[in-house]
């Protein structure tokens, strides 16, 4: 099993690489002390090729790889792609294109919801997977042999995988579906959070408004140094810290120091200087600059009734058309589509999930559709009489 550590091999395996319609493309990585992750190897395989590159090579340059993952002319094929995008994004400055996600599209598929790369090899190919080098530290040199196998077969496997999904998705006449999908994956933005909404990744534990500012100032600030010190959130502050100081809105050194999740002398440390000037300037916000506290969705009385019947009605819609419940709705859709029927803005109601599950959603809040037990077995029918599609 040979590994690409010299820039002249990387030159020719991309250059026979780019003469396929698509490439299977993953990576291994590690970021249990870092921000972002540290690319530790890259496998690529199409028709009749393969690859396992060292990006820890000495003086190698991936300036090859990046080329081929701009190129539009080649499919690049991923399971779970957004890991891997987001450490290609991050470190060559770029968004694969065109993109196909294994995983989402054997949800369109009805292959379930999330399936792993794995169940796809055993369905699909018939094939198992060795997962007993899935826990390797991928950093350490030299890789054994079994590694590099392991590593290789997440891209062997994915060219028949590739081949199946794409043949039932043509079959299905599915294809535009999971091109919405790829819209997500391919986003700037995707990759790109800003740091003023990372409090949003935080549970709401606050109550008042001053609360919430404190909050949303911290969790910025600790995202843009977690950043710039490339080391995981948790390392700058952590989130009980966060919540106990937008509680208790400490001012000063000493009531820092008070709190339960501040470490003993921390108080006194430049960065907790820089902490409490923060939570300062959230504090003396005027109060109309104040942020609103989130409106809890308080939903019409009858709501989880109807919202019962939907679910009903995705089960049954999914299992007709062979796709993962999971991608047609959500149960927060469902929610809204029974409190608020067409003005709820929802991903149900858009695109391809209004054309297969969102349309009859509608339908059943309005009373146009109902569901009877029937010959044990739930059915869909008309109220007005009409016979409905089972």
């Amino acid at each position: 099993m040979h590994l690409i550590t010299r820039q002249d091999e990387l030159e020719a395996v991309v250059a026979r690489l780019e003469e396929s319609d698509f490439v299977t493309v993953d990576t291994e990585f590690i970021r249990e002390t870092t921000f972002w992750p540290i690319l530790c190897l890259i496998q690529m395989a199409a028709p009749g090729v393969t690859a396992l590159v060292d990006p820890l090579a000495k003086d190698i340059d991936l300036a090859p790889f990046y080329r081929l993952m701009a190129n539009e002319r080649v499919i690049k094929v991923f399971h779970a792609a957004r890991q891997d995008v987001e450490i290609i994004h991050h470190q060559g400055g770029l968004i694969p294109k065109p993109l196909f996600d294994s995983q989402v599209a054997a949800m369109v598929c009805g292959f379930g919801d999330s399936v792993s790369y794995e169940q796809l090899v055993q369905k699909v190919t018939g094939g198992r997977i060795d997962k007993s080098s899935r826990f390797t530290d991928w950093r350490r040199r030299p890789l054994t042999e079994k590694q590099l196998e392991y590593a290789l077969a997440d891209v062997t496997h994915l060219i028949d995988i590739y081949h199946y999904l794409v043949a039932e998705l043509e079959r299905e006449n599915r294809a535009h579906w999971l091109t919405e999908e790829m819209s997500v994956l391919t986003a700037p933005a995707t990759y790109d959070p800003d740091p003023e909404d990372s409090w949003k990744r935080l549970k709401l534990r606050v109550r008042k408004p001053r609360e919430l500012a404190v909050l949303q100032k911290l969790a910025a600030w600790r995202e843009l140094e977690a950043r710039a010190r490339d080391v995981p959130r948790q390392r700058v502050l952590k989130d009980d810290a966060v919540y106990e100081i937008a509680q208790q809105a400490p001012r000063d050194a000493e009531a820092l120091s008070r709190l339960r999740t501040i470490p003993k002398g921390w108080e006194r440390s430049s960065t907790a200087a820089t902490l409490l000037e923060i939570v300062n300037e959230a504090l003396d916000l005027p109060r109309e600059e104040m942020p609103e506290m989130p409106k809890q969705v308080q939903l019409p009385e009858g709501t989880a009734a109807a919202t019962e019947l939907l679910k009903v009605l995705l089960k049954l819609v999914a299992d007709k058309e062979g796709v993962a419940a999971k991608m047609l709705a959500s149960g927060d859709d469902l929610d809204r589509i029974a409190a608020h029927g067409e003005e709820a803005d929802v991903a149900a109601l858009a695109g391809w999930r209004r054309e297969v599950f969102g349309e009859q959603a509608l339908r059943l809040v309005r009373g146009e559709l109902g569901l009877k037990f029937d010959k044990r077995r739930i059915r869909v029918f008309e109220t007005a009489g009409k016979a409905a599609a089972e």
